[in-house]
């Protein structure tokens, strides 16, 4: 039997949409968590950053970071990371894919393959 795909993402996101949509055109079954809506556990933010590094997992590049006040952005940790993670999800990169040999993190059509 093989291991539940499980994408975690904001179901309004282009990145996701356009993950969910390549997982649906190659038969890859998988649960969607919107953590947008349920929510995300400051467990599950520690977890995955066992497995990537917190340049990988946080979304620098979007408007929620970019309008962290200079000081937070200029000494951001992982325990700080983990906090502005769970309370603002969009800081999260998206989408996030746990059940393969490995988490992906961000749109990969090579490295969602491996998943079929």
């Amino acid at each position: 039997m093989s291991k539940e795909i499980k994408m975690y993402g904001i179901a309004n996101c282009d990145t996701v949409k356009k993950a969910r949509v390549w997982m649906e055109k190659n038969g890859v079954n998988y649960v969607f968590h919107d953590y947008k809506k349920s929510g995300i556990t400051e467990d599950k933010l520690e977890e995955w950053l066992l497995q990537v590094d917190l340049e990988t997992l946080l979304n620098k590049r979007g408007t929620t970071f970019r309008a962290l006040p200079d000081i937070i952005k200029d000494n951001i940790n992982e325990t700080s990371a983990i906090k502005l993670m769970k309370d603002n999800p969009s800081m999260i990169k998206r989408p996030v894919i746990e059940g393969g040999s490995e988490l992906i993190v961000g749109y990969s059509q090579a490295e969602f393959s491996a998943l079929k």
